[in-house]
């Protein structure tokens, strides 16, 4: 493993090297008008650090050779918490697909309807009672009254719990039939001291509309492929509330879900804190109903800026934590730099490049293109192969695609730093649909 970080790390530090190489005649120009400070800031954060990250996934992508499955003589016992908050038209997929699980082991699906104004609540208990007890499966439906928060509703949930695996999972997912036995495999299968596990979230609804489409690929391409880069080494930085594993132990020796809005980000690092591997199995898949209108998904994406800084706010020391994923900590550190000079200095650019004017967006800037189609290529070659042994093939989304690569940024950083903004000037912080 420190073989594989090591030479990724290498060939990352000598694209960036090349970029600078390459950016001084840029660098010149661009200073000349805003001067040398302000054009290194620029520069860096549009091709230095972007280079650099893409070098290093897609060589520690090509490095992966993860162990296989290995089914284990017993499978544990597993509790399953599906908070619900105003899901009345997805809380029946979801609850088929967990009735439906072909896990060997216990299965206790637990609903916990947090104070939903809809018929969520109704909707789930008709369909229990339609589903009825079956073999090693119990599900049951406790409804809170009123709505306490996703973080506190899972607590709840935690402490109704029976078992010692804890897996999340939200109450607009639909599961496949093997996603719980994969899950739970991966963790058995990954290194001692690995106490949570998050699943591969893909998108369900990616034919509602063009928003949807481009986020097929975001979901397939961009947070896959992160997540694989960070499980090479035992760090996964989100383990997600939509589909993942947990020991008890490890949830309750951080004291649970704390009461945020990135909830799930917050003890994800809070377990890497205390000194727990966390991982990702790339073949239990759960499909999401992700955001169809903008106003929806600027909110989502503002809340998962929001929990990055409620994360740093309270574990900042792994900053300063020996181990590889350490590297990570500092990675999602510049995200609020590269999302500030994105917005406020890039997407001028581009619109300053219209009028003939290259500061900033020019010709040089094209040289970063050749990584960027490498890095596509690696992950989609990777993914699709992950996809082609489940019996699954990648959709045709080509106008998906054309957004995904021309525009999704222009859309998503300035959402971003919205959330940042809100974050620092300490808005209110909600949980409810997506």
């Amino acid at each position: 493993m420190p073989v594989k970080f090591t030479v990724a790390l290498c060939l990352a530090i000598a694209w960036a090297a090349l970029s600078i190489v390459l950016s001084l005649g840029w660098l010149a120009d661009l200073s000349a008008i805003v001067g040398r400070p302000a054009a290194l800031i620029i520069i860096a954060f549009i091709a230095y650090v972007p280079g650099f990250m893409n070098a290093f996934m897609a060589t520690t992508i090509l490095l992966d050779r993860r162990p296989p499955h290995s089914p284990p003589a017993f499978y544990p016992a597993v509790s399953v918490l599906v908070a619900c908050y105003n899901e009345a038209l997805s809380i029946s997929d979801t609850l088929t697909s967990l009735a439906a699980q072909d896990y060997p082991g216990l299965l206790e699906v637990i609903v916990l309807n947090d104070g939903s104004t809809d018929d969520s609540m109704l909707v789930a208990a008709r369909v229990i009672g339609q589903l009825g007890p079956g073999g090693r499966t119990r599900l049951k439906l406790v409804n809170f009254p009123v709505n306490a928060g996703k973080a506190a509703v899972l607590n709840r949930g935690l402490a109704l719990a029976s078992h010692d695996l804890i897996v999340t999972v939200d109450g607009d997912c639909w599961l496949r039939p093997d996603s719980l036995t994969r899950i739970v495999e991966r963790m058995l299968s990954d290194p001692e001291g690995t106490e949570a596990v998050a699943g591969a979230v893909l998108v369900r609804n990616s034919r509602r509309n063009l928003l949807t489409r481009a986020q097929e690929w975001d979901y397939f391409h961009g947070i896959a492929a992160v997540k694989r880069m960070q499980s090479m080494y035992h760090g996964t930085l989100v383990a997600q509330g939509a589909f993942s594993l947990y020991s008890r132990r490890a949830l309750e020796s951080v004291g649970g879900w704390p009461p945020c809005v990135g909830e799930d980000i917050v003890i994800t690092w809070a377990l890497l804190r205390a000194g727990y591997r966390v991982g990702y199995a790339e073949d239990a898949l759960v499909f999401t109903n992700v955001p169809h209108e903008f106003r929806q998904f600027a909110n989502q994406r503002r809340r998962w800026s929001r929990g990055l800084m409620e994360a740093f706010s309270a574990h900042w020391p792994l900053l300063f934590q020996p181990r590889l994923s350490t590297l990570f900590i500092w990675w999602n550190l510049l995200f609020l730099p590269l999302d500030l000079v994105y917005t406020f200095a890039f997407i001028p650019g581009l619109v300053l490049a219209l009028f003939g004017i290259y500061w900033i967006a020019g010709p040089l800037t094209l040289a970063v293109l050749p990584l960027a189609v490498i890095w596509n290529w690696v992950i989609f070659r990777v993914q699709r192969r992950m996809l082609e042994e489940q019996g699954l093939r990648v959709r045709r989304n080509r106008r998906g695609f054309i957004l995904y690569v021309f525009a999704y940024s222009l859309l998503m950083q300035p959402v971003c730093v919205a959330g940042y903004f809100a974050q620092f000037a300490g808005l209110r912080k909600v949980w409810g649909t997506k």
